[in-house]
């Protein structure tokens, strides 16, 4: 670039200017159309194979869990011969509301041994009925055994392998309802005992 040296006239100077800044004005015009020039998008080829990976591998655990669930589909609640030995009696039902507001429904019954092993364990299964006579839900809960308090008051509950019912005896048991459909008929569920343990 050579010196041109600077006028003294205006007329002069205003053309002199105005060539030292075209150059300058072209380079930040250039650099503003750069920056807001629309970006083409990237074409840019997508990868299927970790996909198609994880997709086999979803499906093959789903069959897994299909296989060993249907496997082990009649383990629930199994009956045992000895059920026939223990005669229930005298169903009892009533209600209280819990800590939350909820109403908790208690189902008593005596069971009565006349076999001649111990009772140390059991399930009942419930089948709650509504005004049709059909099952309306189905529930497997757990025994424990109402013992007298010695303080007085409430009756305490026990798990039947710490006050089991031998062979000639009678003792109350109790069954805790959280949660009965709102279709339920009120009348006593059909009892059936499951999952028994003897000794």
């Amino acid at each position: 670039m050579w010196y041109v040296p600077r006028p003294t006239t205006f007329p002069d100077l205003v053309l002199w200017n105005r060539a030292r800044v075209a150059p300058l004005r072209s380079k930040i015009v250039t650099a503003m159309a750069d920056l807001f020039a629309p970006t083409k998008p990237r074409t840019q080829e997508r990868n299927w194979m970790p996909f198609v990976i994880g997709l086999v591998a979803v499906v093959v655990v789903i069959g897994i869990i299909v296989v060993l669930t249907r496997n082990k589909g009649g383990t629930g609640a199994q009956p045992n011969p000895y059920a026939a030995k223990l005669q229930i009696s005298n169903p009892k039902l009533s209600a209280a509301e819990n800590y939350v507001g909820g109403t908790v429904t208690y189902l008593d019954v005596t069971i009565a041994n006349t076999g001649d092993q111990a009772l140390t364990g059991a399930d009942m299964k419930l089948a709650l009925k509504n005004s049709m006579d059909q099952v309306v839900q189905t529930e497997t809960v757990s025994l424990h055994v109402l013992v007298e308090n010695r303080m007085g008051g409430y009756p305490d509950l026990v798990d039947l392998e710490r006050s089991p019912i031998g062979p000639g005896q009678n003792k109350t048991v109790r069954m805790t309802l959280e949660h009965i459909s709102s279709d339920w008929n009120q009348s006593y569920p059909e009892m059936q005992l499951v999952n028994l343990k003897l000794k």
